[in-house]
């Protein structure tokens, strides 16, 4: 099946910017929904992002308008585009496809951290 590797994550003050991507080890031809996913300490993970293979997207309300997602099928890759960060947004950073979060298999994610 197709994995995904987390990578951007990082440190930044609040109100600044990062940019995670996702990328797939395989080609998906756009067929999966994709979702960035976080998860604080002690707290379960909760859903920030999803991008279908429509490019319909959804967002948790506590992102919206700060957050972008995106995807290239090309590239294979899916980017979370976080702007106007807060420190409520340190989180571990994951991203899945449908079939896998629904497995509740995830990969090590990326850290990000506001300041």
């Amino acid at each position: 099946h197709v994995q995904l590797v987390e990578s951007g994550g990082g440190s930044v003050q609040a109100g600044g910017s990062l940019r995670l991507t996702c990328t797939l080890s395989e080609d998906d031809r756009g067929r999966y929904c994709i979702g960035w996913f976080r998860q604080f300490p002690g707290k379960p993970r909760e859903e920030v992002a999803l991008i279908d293979n429509d490019y319909t997207t959804r967002y948790a309300d506590s992102v919206k308008g700060r957050f972008t997602i995106s995807r290239d099928n090309a590239m294979r890759t899916v980017n979370l585009q976080m702007n106007n960060m807060k420190t409520e947004d340190t989180a571990v950073y994951y991203c899945a496809t449908r079939p896998l979060w629904q497995a509740n298999y995830w990969g090590q994610g990326t850290q990000v951290t506001v300041s």
